[in-house]
């Protein structure tokens, strides 16, 4: 596919913007409906490192794909890399840059992707008229998103069977040196 570019003005401040952006469990409140199936693969679904797994739901050759972020510069830029179609072997890459503007925040998202075989160049035909649709879909979605006061935070997807209640019984309260984080406080403090 090549390279689409797409922008909107949102009446919000970069900082905003930015916040709901880095955060992929808010993905589906403004872009679900292309993006399907939409499920996160990190229990952290903000900043750098955090992937997300999800189905692109085109009429015809739907494909699967994952994402994750790659690097994000608070509050200008977030580089988002993946994979796409049968057994991942396109290469996917999304690039948020935010300018403040008078009157709200410029936002521009570039997407791409790399097919590597040729049976995915023919699966991926036509996918960059309907990809500048649905990402402009998308971007005036979160516009409206956080330009509605009264719509309020829009609640995000979590990680699926992942409960922050029993988090501890896996070992994610406890150290290497095998004392819990308080414990290793005090011992500090």
């Amino acid at each position: 596919m090549q390279e689409v570019k797409v922008s909107t003005v949102i009446s919000a401040s970069c900082e905003d913007v930015f916040d709901v952006l880095v955060d992929l469990s808010r993905r589906p409140a403004f872009s679900d409906h292309y993006l399907k199936d939409f499920r996160l693969s990190t229990t952290n679904p903000r900043g750098e490192g955090a992937t997300a797994r999800f189905l692109l739901d085109r009429r015809i050759f739907d494909q699967r794909g994952e994402i994750r972020i790659a690097k994000c510069e608070r509050p200008h830029r977030i580089v988002e890399e993946g994979s796409l179609g049968r057994l991942g072997r396109s290469s996917l890459s999304a690039v948020y840059e935010l300018q403040p503007e008078s009157g709200g925040c410029r936002v521009q998202l570039t997407t791409s992707s790399e097919p590597k075989k040729s049976v995915d160049r023919i699966r991926e035909k036509g996918v960059a008229r309907w990809m500048r649709r649905n990402t402009k879909k998308a971007l005036k979605r979160l516009g409206d998103l956080l330009e509605d006061p009264a719509g309020g935070s829009p609640r995000g997807v979590t990680v699926a069977a992942y409960e922050p209640q029993t988090a501890p019984r896996y070992g994610d309260h406890v150290k290497a040196g095998g004392a819990s984080p308080s414990e290793a406080a005090a011992a500090d403090g």
